[in-house]
C-alpha cells in the first residue's frame, strides 16, 4: 500500500446552479512533505465545518484503482490527482480491503479508518457531472475518512503500513453497504457498532436503526465527541 499523492486545497468559490458555493473540493497536489496534523493537513481547509472536516474526518483516503474503474464506467482520460477531493491518493487500499478501525502508520503519521465518505452535491460539481454523487455512493467506492492518532510529515512515495485490525473486521464497503443498501439488516447495524473507531455520525444511524426496530442497544465504550455523518470536502 503506498501514497502516490498529497493534495490540498483552501476553500474557493465556485459556480452553483444560478448562485455560487464555497468549497475545498478542488485539491491539487503538493510537492514535497505536509505535516498531517489532528485536524487536516498544512495548507487543507474545509468551507463548512458543520458537515464537513472535525478530527474523525482530518483526511479522504481514495484509491488509484478507483480512478481506473470510473474511466472505464464515464469514458473519461481527464482525472489528475485529488479528482474526487482527496487529500491522499493511495495505491492498494479498495474498499472490500480496508476495515472501519484499521489503523496504519504513513510518514511520521498514525492514522485510524473511521468511516466510508458520503458524498455531497460538491462532488458532482468538481466532476461538472450533478449526478455523479448518487452513481458514486450507488457503486460504494466511497474512499475513507481518516482521524489522526499521531501527526507528522507525510508525503508522496510513503508507505501505508497496517499496524492493527478492529476484531469485528468491517470493510469500508461493508459498512457503506449496510446503511445505504441493507437497511433490514439489523444484526449488522450491531456489529457496526461494536468498533470503537467508527465516527459518532455513523454510529448514530446505526443506533437509530435499532431503536426504531425496537432492537436493544449493546453497551459499548462512547467515543469522543465530534465529526458528522455527512462528508465532502
Amino acid at each position: 500500500m503506498k501514497l502516490l499523492s498529497v493534495n490540498v486545497s483552501l476553500p474557493k468559490e465556485a459556480p452553483y446552479m444560478d448562485k455560487t458555493t464555497t468549497t475545498g473540493i478542488f485539491k491539487e497536489p503538493v510537492s514535497g512533505r505536509v505535516v498531517l496534523r489532528s485536524l487536516n493537513l498544512d495548507g487543507d481547509g474545509q468551507a463548512d465545518l458543520k458537515g464537513h472536516g472535525g478530527i474523525y474526518k482530518a483526511a479522504y483516503a481514495y484509491s488509484i484503482e478507483n480512478y481506473d474503474y470510473w474511466k472505464r464506467e464515464l469514458g473519461r482520460a481527464d482525472f489528475t490527482f485529488g479528482q474526487f477531493g482527496e487529500n491522499l491518493t493511495v495505491e492498494g487500499m479498495l474498499e472490500d480491503a480496508i476495515n472501519i478501525g484499521d489503523q496504519f502508520s504513513v510518514g511520521r503519521a498514525l492514522v485510524e479508518v473511521t468511516q466510508p465518505r458520503v458524498p455531497c452535491f460538491k462532488l458532482g460539481i468538481k466532476m461538472g457531472m450533478p449526478q455523479f454523487p448518487k452513481m458514486f455512493l450507488a457503486s460504494c467506492r466511497v474512499g475513507f475518512y481518516l482521524r489522526v492518532l499521531e501527526e507528522g510529515e507525510v508525503g508522496a512515495g510513503d508507505v501505508l503500513e497496517r499496524v492493527k485490525t478492529d476484531p469485528n473486521r468491517m470493510s469500508v464497503w461493508e459498512v457503506c453497504h449496510l446503511l445505504y443498501f441493507d437497511q433490514k439488516n439489523l444484526e449488522g447495524a450491531q456489529k457496526a457498532l461494536r468498533i470503537q473507531a467508527l465516527s459518532p455520525g455513523w454510529r448514530g444511524s446505526f443506533e437509530e436503526r435499532l431503536t426504531k426496530a425496537g432492537v436493544p442497544i449493546e453497551n459499548s465504550e462512547e467515543p469522543p465527541e465530534g465529526g458528522e455523518k455527512c462528508c465532502g470536502p
